[in-house]
């Protein structure tokens, strides 16, 4: 149940963000105030998704690795490797999110 309520509280916040914003400083049409709004809906899942998917990944790896490591310490660093390429994802998330809001 508490997957489902995530996402559903997911959807909403993603739903709220097709709403067109107003400046008062400058002339704007309802395509270009579209187009911002979907901006940070991609931004905003390009970055959520990667977050959520690390998270889970690192979830999975974090607990084989300390198995792994309290039955061989010599593969720590072995651990970390697999750590940090789980880790990436959520980088590339960040890069993909910079990269949409700064067209």
């Amino acid at each position: 149940m508490k997957p489902f309520a995530l996402l559903l509280l997911t959807a909403l916040v993603s739903l709220s963000a097709f709403t067109g914003f107003a400046f008062a400083q400058e002339a704007t049409t309802a395509k270009s105030a579209d187009t911002g709004s979907m901006k940070l809906v991609g931004a905003g899942l390009a970055f959520g998704l990667a977050a959520c998917g690390a998270g889970i990944g690192l979830g999975y790896v974090g607990s084989a690795g300390l198995a792994v490591i309290s039955e061989n310490p010599a593969l720590q660093s072995k651990v970390f490797i697999f750590i940090g390429m789980v880790e990436s994802i959520a980088i590339y998330g960040i890069v993909m999110m910079f990269i949409i809001l700064g067209q």
